[in-house]
């Protein structure tokens, strides 16, 4: 991939950098914020080589970009001035959002950035876990409480990098906000607060509460400390801005947190934890099934930001967490799903890609997969859905649980679920994996042809449709003859000017420059697809050959004049049956090539194809033989 190329297409198509706000990357995705949408080229991002996909969620464009995002993002920052201009201007989003998208976009720029140090901190913590489990380290060890307080500081003081994140979110400074956090984090405050005694402040009753690990509190401090400050910056002369604005913010700021916002936060927080372990006591198996089963259209949404907290919390409070488990196994059954693509598909690029997306997949990335496999092909999404709500059923009923929020949901995270439950966690995502792939295999796909005849040629996406819907699947296919559909002078393919037939992209078959606008049919059989232009007509024969006929080159361009219709789709038709009409000479006229390729398009089910010795052919004559 020429990242530098693929940066420099990516801002032109999201409408220039003048139209973006803001730009951040997760593992797999660019994450703009857009002055206008509308603006952004969507269609002609998703042809771009190197982009998986797109879409739009909590309130940003997103283009799917896969492994090389860092990059990429790299190369946005490196060749434009998109840096300068953003730097500092959050609050730039002129973009009204409405409230749901506002609050998700809130959790996703809190949080994502934090991501790195929670996975890092959480991954050491599973380590150790697993090697207190197996007996390879005692807890007394000092090596081993070394690495502990490696693994466990991030989380304990989870709310000093929350603070830091969320000044960057909501524009305030973030060293004060540490501070914030730094100031209910104090020992002498902890211990205060942790007797269970009362105190108070200027009289004011401060509730006993322990800020270590907590979320919510310090992000909802975080939020109005920026008003605050904006607010006092704004009263205060420039020459003492420097030591009143943040002296007055931390006076007002830390106690209206202790008195009431750690309090309401801490409330929030525990009961949210709280609801989802009290859903999975007393309704695991329907709560496995609906969130398992809906756990990939969540992340979609953006709406998985929004469970972070949730997990978070969970995991401070009572030492486990339901959620995480179910996005394990939502993301082993889009992995399955990939690779029944594999197994099935019959084109050789699209199995690869099928193939190096399903073990991405297992390793806890799945956009490539889901974006660029599995919603490309519909069912097999679907597929994974099912794979993740019969794995959301299992491990739920097991109480299968998370110990540590931190890593990836694929196998590199693995250690995150050691613990009682850790069999019944790989159980299940064995479950998802292979439910996805069997699912896949069964409700199976309408394939695609390779990139390349999509590069070659601008008729390449209508000829893919009419693949698609010609296409049958499993189809026993039997020796046959294929009459000619039109009478004239045959040329072999390689005659046409159009790469996509040349190239035999679409099958093999031969051309015909035609003597008259006549088509008819070649085979006993019905027709499937009729394109609205008449141009072109797919039918498939009672023996189960495919066949696509195309009249001329580019021929789509005239919109249907000149052509005449006798017949519609889902019509049985016989050998010699009028299907088209076409007026030659005014087709030739308008500057179009007129030679008309004839195509199996199912060319791989026949071993042999032989055609016709005739250098000239009237309808109904013999043009291919295809055996088995």
């Amino acid at each position: 991939m020429d990242q530098e190329k693929v940066a420099k297409e990516i801002v032109a198509l999201v409408g220039g950098k003048e139209n973006i706000a803001h730009v951040t990357h997760c593992m797999t995705r660019l994450r703009f914020n857009l002055h206008d949408d509308q603006l952004a080229d969507k269609e002609g991002l998703e042809k771009t080589k190197g982009v998986m996909g797109t879409m739009k969620s909590g309130g940003q464009f997103q283009v799917i970009i896969g492994n090389d995002v860092a990059q990429v993002y790299k190369e946005i920052m490196k060749s434009t001035d998109i840096a300068a201009k953003i730097q500092g201007k959050e609050k730039g989003l002129q973009k009204k959002q409405n409230p749901i998208s506002a609050i998700f976009d809130v959790i996703a720029g809190v949080f994502t950035p934090i991501l790195p140090a929670i996975a890092g901190a959480g991954m050491i913590k599973g380590l150790l876990s697993l090697a207190a489990t197996f007996g390879w380290m005692s807890p007394e060890d000092s090596t081993y409480q070394i690495l502990n307080a490696i693994g466990d500081g991030a989380f304990y003081f989870l709310p000093l990098i929350l603070a830091f994140s969320a000044a960057n979110k909501f524009g305030n400074n973030p060293f004060v906000a540490v501070a914030v956090a730094a100031a209910v984090l104090h020992p002498q405050l902890t211990a205060l607060l942790g007797t269970g005694q009362s105190t108070s402040f200027m009289g004011i009753p401060v509730t006993a509460v322990t800020y270590a690990s907590s979320v919510i509190p310090i992000v909802i401090t975080i939020w109005l400390a920026s008003y605050v400050e904006k607010f006092i910056d704004n009263l205060i002369h420039k020459s003492m801005k420097l030591i009143l604005v943040p002296m007055l913010t931390l006076l007002i700021v830390v106690p209206l947190m202790l008195i009431a916002i750690g309090p309401i936060g801490t409330i929030i927080g525990n009961g949210l934890a709280s609801g989802i372990i009290a859903l999975f006591d007393h309704a695991g198996l329907f709560a496995g099934v609906l969130l398992g089963g809906t756990m990939s259209l969540i992340i979609i949404t953006g709406m998985h930001y929004a469970l972070i907290p949730i997990m978070i919390g969970s995991v401070a409070q009572l030492g486990y967490d339901y959620i995480l488990p179910i996005m394990f196994v939502a993301n082993l059954a889009q992995a399955g799903a990939a690779f029944g693509v594999f197994l099935k598909s019959r084109n050789k690029e699209f199995k690869s890609i099928a193939m190096s997306t399903s073990i991405t997949a297992t390793m806890g990335i799945t956009e490539p997969a889901m974006y660029g496999v599995n919603m490309r092909l519909k069912k097999p999404f679907v597929a994974a859905l099912i794979g993740g709500a019969v794995s959301g059923a299992f491990i739920s009923l097991f109480k299968t649980k998370a110990y540590i929020v931190g890593g990836n949901a694929g196998l590199p995270g693995l250690p995150i679920l050691v613990g009682e439950t850790f069999w019944y966690a790989i159980i299940g995502l064995i479950i998802a994996f292979i439910v996805g792939a069997v699912m896949t295999y069964i409700l199976g796909f309408i394939d695609i042809p390779t990139n390349e005849a999509q590069e070659e040629s601008k008729e390449t996406e209508e000829f893919i449709g009419l693949e698609k819907e010609v296409t049958t699947e499993n189809k026993l296919v039997q020796n046959e003859q294929i009459c000619s559909p039109i009478a004239g002078v045959v040329h072999p393919l390689q005659a046409v000017s159009d790469p996509t037939f040349s190239r035999e992209i679409m099958g093999k078959g031969l051309a015909i420059e035609p003597a008259e606008g006549r088509v008819v049919s070649p085979v006993n059989g019905t027709v499937v697809s009729i394109f609205n232009t008449k141009h072109a007509i797919g039918l498939i024969s009672d023996a189960g050959a495919e066949v696509l006929i195309h009249i001329g080159i580019d021929t789509v361009k005239l919109g249907g004049k000149h052509f005449t219709a006798h017949v519609e789709t889902g019509q049985q038709v016989k050998v010699g049956e009028l299907l088209i009409e076409f007026d030659l000479q005014e087709i030739r006229q308008a500057g179009f090539e007129t030679i008309t390729p004839v195509i199996i398009t199912n060319t791989d089910q026949y071993p042999e194809i032989e055609p016709s010795s005739l250098a000239e052919v009237k309808e109904k004559e013999l043009l291919l033989t295809l055996r088995v």
